[in-house]
């Protein structure tokens, strides 16, 4: 049986087990300071990623679940879109991880991926479909959304949540620091991520059933 520890402020949000931090991971967090783990994944579109490729850029990894409401509190409020669209200004690469196994909530296929982000008028620079939950795996992913920077030399240099108020109310957005946005504009100044490891909060990433 799972240990699985939900603290109090965790809650029930539409039928979705909604946790700060689970106590139990299904994979271990990687390093701050050292080489990201490497990944390759084809996106929406059939194109193939690798963060190999990706070197000599800043890129943020999001993992996401469109029916997670701490999701949908970002995504409603645009707040997620905006901050797409002001890393890839900054020549950010943004990429959403769709990291939910096949048949488990948030699951979606290439289409429904584009069919998302058309309506939400989101502005990633791909979306990653990974059934298998290889990604989510690699970075020891606990929700989504789960928030990940890499540095142009490949380094992980943050890892945790969007932002600070682990609430699925929109209000809080305008009052909380937002840890991503905040980190891309030290890393692009070349500066220390100042809150390099924060609580990352929303909905248990759904990984596929072992049989064991």
């Amino acid at each position: 049986m799972s240990n699985l520890v939900v603290p109090r402020r965790a809650l029930m949000l539409g039928g979705a087990a909604v946790a700060l931090m689970p106590a139990m991971s299904l994979a271990a967090s990687p390093d701050l300071g050292k080489a990201a783990p490497p990944f390759t994944a084809v996106d929406s579109n059939g194109k193939t990623w690798s963060l190999a490729d990706l070197k000599g850029k800043v890129v943020v990894i999001e993992t996401t679940n469109h029916d997670c409401p701490y999701v949908r509190k970002h995504y409603t409020a645009k707040n997620m879109q905006t901050q797409q669209r002001e890393a890839a200004a900054k020549g950010v690469v943004w990429l959403t991880s769709a990291s939910s196994a096949t048949g488990e909530e948030g699951y979606v296929t290439a289409q429904q991926a584009n069919d998302l982000t058309r309506r939400r008028d989101a502005a990633p620079a791909a979306v990653l479909l990974d059934p298998q939950s290889k990604i989510a795996r690699a970075y020891g992913a606990t929700v989504t959304p789960h928030m990940y920077i890499i540095d142009a030399n490949g380094i992980l240099v943050y890892k945790g949540g969007i932002d600070s108020i682990p609430s699925a109310d929109i209000a809080d957005i305008a009052k909380a620091k937002q840890y991503v946005r905040v980190g891309l504009e030290e890393v692009l100044a070349g500066k220390p991520v100042s809150d390099s490891s924060t609580r990352p909060y929303g909905c248990s990433l759904k990984y596929p059933r072992t049989s064991t």
